[in-house]
């Protein structure tokens, strides 16, 4: 049963153009991938790590935010905001948002002196850098952004960020005005559509608001139907969650003859984790949605043997000069490279490193950045690239790994007499000579 489930799963293939779009075995893929994402613990790991940054950053982030919406005449609803965020908390919730609120009041940032507002200012973007980092992992980026970037980036999101919130709040809170609730109640079918309307649009403000995370922080061009598709998934995921924590929270009494006065800082961490995880499975759903050639990859158990680790080092160098040389409309990026070679992300990266740590390839500053040859075609010799292949997982531990001096001598002889074998052929002949019994074999056909 379960390896004919695994059939119609895995017998789709989402990245082929040619194959009849199946939206239900997409998404069915998209959830076991990330279910054994999940399993594999890196992104609860980083959940736990927002959690700990979360609770340093909040009060010197409200208190940034505070002063950009004094401008806009809305700080005084900052609890009431705040108590709606933490609802699913249940009556903790008024009494968290009292305690924050409290904090931030108590943060006089007039006084603070320029010191002290940089150190503020630094605290609060800490946090922005920290999801940065974690969104930068699942779309298994490697550079984040440069400095100035960073700068404007991170300081719209906290201008703006709570501009949009605390708007999106008053426009719910005026739906729930009596004086409009009572003009349209007046009118035919209003007060069913107005119950409906309080029941979806707190799920449409949250999917909005994910959707507006997974476009913006990722340090890659994330597209918006992408972005909606994982901000969809986590919404429901984030409302049916609340509603079960909230069950979870008015039902259980004995959290707080345990932990005392500290059950309601336990109960918060708790909430704040499973916000921080959904948040990260959300992004995970988009990466997929947007690369679906990385699903059957992903789900491979992939091991690299000592033949692979040569090949793929060998074709990303073929691939990285043959683009540079204008030869291939290939754009050497490293998940074009990775899906040219039908292999996963993280596993061609390895072998890429260590070209680019022997000083055979370069990273390029634009993004997303491309590989380029580091020296000329003609300085690359074959030799040193099947090197740095074989030597990129050794870590420095070949010297640790005992042997007899016969097997270290043979392996030595063996090295040499490979290298021997290639001699000083060039990256640059081997192309050459691979164009020309491309053009013989075509002329033969």
């Amino acid at each position: 049963m379960l390896k004919q489930i695994h059939q119609y799963i895995w017998s789709y293939n989402a990245a082929d153009a040619g194959e009849a779009h199946s939206l239900w075995r997409h998404f069915l893929q998209i959830v076991v991938v990330v279910g054994r994402d999940l399993m594999d613990g890196m992104i609860t790991l980083r959940a736990m790590s927002l959690v700990y940054t979360t609770l340093l950053s909040m009060v010197p982030l409200l208190a940034v935010s505070i002063s950009v919406l004094k401008g806009f005449g809305v700080h005084d609803q900052l609890e009431p905001t705040l108590t709606n965020i933490l609802a699913p908390l249940g009556e903790q919730s008024v009494e968290i948002s009292a305690h924050i609120v409290g904090f931030v009041d108590n943060m006089k940032i007039g006084v603070l002196g320029a010191l002290g507002l940089g150190l503020l200012i630094y605290t609060a973007v800490s946090l922005i850098q920290k999801i940065e980092a974690a969104f930068n992992y699942t779309w298994r980026l490697q550079n984040s952004r440069s400095l100035m970037q960073r700068f404007s980036d991170y300081l719209s999101v906290i201008m703006v960020g709570p501009v949009l919130l605390f708007s999106a709040v008053g426009i719910t809170a005026s739906l729930g005005s009596n004086q409009i609730v009572e003009f349209l109640n007046t009118l035919p079918y209003m007060n069913d559509l107005l119950r409906l309307m309080g029941k979806v649009l707190p799920f449409l403000l949250v999917i909005a608001a994910f959707t507006f995370v997974y476009m913006l922080v990722p340090n890659t061009r994330v597209k918006f139907r992408s972005a909606f598709y994982g901000a969809v998934i986590a919404g429901v995921l984030w409302q049916v969650s609340g509603i079960l924590f909230t069950s979870f929270v008015g039902g259980s009494t004995s959290y707080t003859a345990i932990y005392s006065g500290f059950a309601i800082v336990l109960v918060f961490m708790i909430w704040l984790y499973l916000s921080w995880v959904i948040l990260l499975i959300g992004a995970s759903i988009s990466y997929y949605y947007q690369n679906p050639e990385q699903l059957k990859l992903e789900q491979i158990d992939f091991h690299m043997s000592g033949r692979m680790r040569d090949q793929l080092a060998l074709q990303a160098m073929v691939n990285i000069a043959r683009a540079h040389d204008k030869q291939s409309d290939l754009i050497p990026s490293l998940e074009n490279l990775a899906s040219y070679q039908q292999v996963p992300v993280s596993a061609l990266k390895r072998m890429l490193d260590a070209l680019q740590n022997d000083g055979l390839v370069q990273v390029s500053v634009q993004n997303p950045p491309l590989y380029l040859p580091a020296v000329s075609l003609q300085r690359i010799k074959l030799a040193d690239i099947l090197r740095s292949a074989r030597a990129a997982e050794d870590d420095g531990q070949t010297d640790s790994c005992q042997s007899d001096a016969a097997v270290s001598n043979y392996l030595k002889e063996l090295e040499q007499k490979l290298e021997a074998q290639l001699g000083e052929e060039s990256l640059d002949e081997f192309l050459t000579r691979f164009e020309d019994d491309s053009r013989h074999e075509n002329s033969i056909v």
